[in-house]
């Protein structure tokens, strides 16, 4: 059994730590970085909220991810054992502001919305040092994770899930006896070429899932191990459900209505079939867990 936690080392309520009294040397500084901050990551802070708010809503995860790190950090509270470290902070506060100017200076939009990031890390570094952060791990792991991934890398992955997505949805179509040719990330049935565009390759399904997994691992499991397997289950759950999309807007084109493949039917098939996969991976992760917790039972641990 795992003994609790005797008060000396439990965490302080985060609204008590920022409620207690401070001097004015203290309170000057701390104002001048909060108004240096806004004036450093506001353009694109805003500019992230609405990549979230977007139409296309392949960033929309980011709306779930950042309250629910706050949620957990507001949570957690500050660590018993937290000591500031000012050095190590000012060295990362300096670093945020550099990645801010560089980004800034080559347009890049992922490099500038990472330092508002790094520039919390700094902070967390300065105020309370390192053992707050392997407290908060979690919260700040759904924090980058929130931020979308830059244009190069998913122009990069996009194309490989297109095609597998193609191969996957096509076999599936097939398995139902409709005549269809693939090539490439082009579908044809009798009468009717369907496209998996990139909004239908996966990645933003994978990348939520993905972002989803860390969530219920931290908050749920307990080893890494366990963790780490649950992420490797996001992949084929993002792959197969995507595929079932697809074979599903052939199916409705082809038996039902060629009209059901297209705008918001087409979107809402989407966003279903997207709730199904968090379903099917909230279900892997309490399979883990109970598998986790046997494990432990006979390692002579407590989970």
């Amino acid at each position: 059994m795992v003994a609790p936690a005797t008060p000396a080392t439990q965490p302080r309520a985060f609204a008590g730590w920022l409620a207690r009294p401070r001097s004015l040397s203290v309170t000057l500084p701390a104002a001048a970085t909060a108004a240096a901050f806004v004036i450093l990551f506001s353009n694109p802070a805003m500019s992230l909220a609405r990549e979230w708010l977007g139409d296309s809503g392949d960033s929309g995860y980011g709306l779930l991810l950042f309250p629910v790190a706050l949620w957990l950090a507001w949570r957690d509270g500050i660590h018993a054992d937290a000591t500031p470290n000012p050095r190590a902070g000012t060295f990362l506060l300096i670093g945020a502001a550099l990645l801010r100017a560089l980004g800034s200076l080559a347009a890049e939009l992922y490099s500038q919305r990472l330092a508002i990031w790094l520039a919390i890390f700094g902070l967390v570094v300065f105020t309370c040092g390192w053992r707050q952060i392997r407290h908060w791990w979690l919260p700040l792991t759904l924090l980058v994770l929130s931020i979308p991934l830059p244009a190069v890398i998913t122009n990069y992955l996009t194309i490989p899930l297109q095609f597998q997505a193609s191969a996957l949805g096509a076999g599936m179509i097939r398995w139902r006896h409709i005549p269809v040719v693939a090539s490439g990330n082009v579908i044809d049935i009798p009468g009717q070429r369907l496209f998996v565009a990139e909004a239908c390759s996966g990645l933003r399904s994978l990348t939520a899932l993905l972002a989803l997994g860390v969530m219920i691992g931290g908050m749920y499991l307990t080893t890494i191990p366990s963790r780490i397997l649950l992420l490797l289950f996001a992949i084929p759950v993002a792959v197969l459900v995507n595929g079932v999309r697809i074979f599903l807007t052939a199916f409705l084109m082809y038996f039902v209505d060629p009209s059901l493949g297209r705008g918001l039917q087409h979107e809402r098939v989407g966003w279903a079939l997207f709730l199904v996969s968090f379903a099917i991976l909230g279900g892997i992760g309490a399979v883990v867990r109970i598998g986790e917790r046997r494990v432990l039972r006979l390692a002579g641990r407590d989970a």
